[in-house]
């Protein structure tokens, strides 16, 4: 979590310590056995090193963004987690995540279907434009699938820059986001 003084440093001075921050993930599948990905997924976050997941949102089911019509229904949840961890190792830990279930990465994969998709979309208050890592994500609050189902575990929650994340699942809407109390992600 990142302090609201501005001249907060970033270790401890006597200890060498880092400060926890918050981390959301956005975890989506709709190839083979979706439930499985999320549910794995879920598992390699909470097994990481320096990471504490503090809650999972419910499973959702969402229609494709930006696909075609053929490309089938996602199901999606959220992760909020703590971290000492740089943004730049929780990207690589979610890529490995994606990659040990199957993610293709053939250049064009932005727009197409997946077994799993780990997108970082915030750590605590950093701000990045790198080619491959951009925080917060940028498009984040815009999506319905990251918003409504972060809003449901994290409400006051604040994506930089853009404002409360319960404000902007309210304004993107519910449209296409299904919660599916029918399935259930194991959180031990």
């Amino acid at each position: 979590m990142s302090s609201p003084n501005p001249y907060a440093i970033d270790a401890d001075t006597l200890s060498g310590m880092k400060p926890l921050r918050k981390v959301v993930y956005s975890v989506g599948s709709n190839l083979g056995d979706r439930l499985g990905n999320l549910q794995g997924a879920v598992d390699a976050i909470s097994d990481t090193p320096d990471v504490i997941v503090v809650d999972v949102s419910s499973v959702y089911e969402t229609d494709p963004v930006g696909m075609g019509e053929n490309s089938g229904a996602f199901l999606n949840l959220v992760i909020v987690a703590e971290t000492t961890l740089e943004p730049r190792t929780l990207l690589e830990r979610a890529q490995a995540i994606e990659d040990a279930f199957g993610r293709e990465r053939t250049g064009n994969e932005r727009w197409e279907p997946r077994t799993l998709d780990v997108d970082l979309i915030m750590v605590g208050n950093t701000v990045a434009e790198k080619e491959d890592l951009t925080l917060p994500h940028p498009l984040a609050h815009q999506r319905g699938f990251v918003l409504v189902p972060w809003a449901e575990v994290d409400p006051k929650g604040e994506l930089p820059g853009q404002g409360q994340v319960a404000d902007l699942a309210a304004a993107v809407g519910r449209d296409g986001v299904v919660r599916r109390d029918d399935l259930a992600i194991d959180r031990d």
